[in-house]
C-alpha cells in the first residue's frame, strides 16, 4: 500500500520534470549559444531550471519539437497508467491521496501569491479563477462522460 502510495505521489509530480524541457523556440532558459565553439553556455548569473536532460545535445528546432511531442505522450501514458492503478485502491484511501494534493497544490499556491505584487496578486487571482472553473467544467465532463458509459452497457 505505502509503495503505490509513493508511486502514486511521484506520478503526480511528473509535470514538474517535464517543464524541465527546453522551449522549442530556441536555446534553454538562461543559456546562450555560442557560434564560435558551437555549445550552449550559462548566461550571466541566471539560473538553469534543474538541468534539462538534452540541452547539451545542440538539437534543432525540429527535433526538440518531436522529443517534445514524444515526451508529452508519454507523461500522458504515465498518468494513464497510474490512473489505473488509482482506481484498484480503496475509496478512502483514493480521497485520502486526492486531499493530500489539493492541501499541497493549495499551499504552494499560497505561498507563490505571497511572493507576487499586488497587482501580480490579482492577475494570479484571476488566473487561479478561471483555472478552478476550467477544473470544474473537465469534472462535470467525466461524470457525464461516465453516465452515459453506464447507460451504453
Amino acid at each position: 500500500m505505502r509503495k503505490t502510495l509513493i508511486a502514486l505521489m511521484l506520478a503526480a509530480a511528473l509535470p514538474t520534470v517535464a517543464m524541465a524541457m527546453p522551449d522549442a523556440g530556441g536555446p534553454p532558459h538562461g543559456e546562450h549559444h555560442s557560434e564560435h565553439q558551437g555549445e550552449y553556455h550559462r548566461g550571466g548569473g541566471e539560473h538553469h531550471r534543474g538541468g534539462a536532460p538534452f540541452a547539451q545535445l545542440d538539437l534543432s528546432r525540429e527535433q526538440r519539437q518531436q522529443i517534445g511531442k514524444l515526451m508529452g505522450e508519454q507523461m500522458k501514458s504515465r498518468h494513464e497508467i497510474t490512473q489505473r492503478y488509482l482506481e484498484k485502491l480503496p475509496a478512502a484511501d483514493q480521497q485520502a491521496l486526492k486531499d493530500e494534493l489539493k492541501a499541497k497544490r493549495d499551499k504552494t499556491q499560497a505561498e507563490i501569491r505571497a511572493l507576487l505584487k499586488p497587482e501580480q496578486q490579482k492577475q494570479f487571482d484571476e488566473m487561479k479563477k478561471k483555472q478552478d472553473e476550467r477544473r470544474a467544467e473537465w469534472a462535470e465532463f467525466k461524470a457525464w462522460k461516465a453516465e452515459k458509459a453506464k447507460k451504453a452497457q
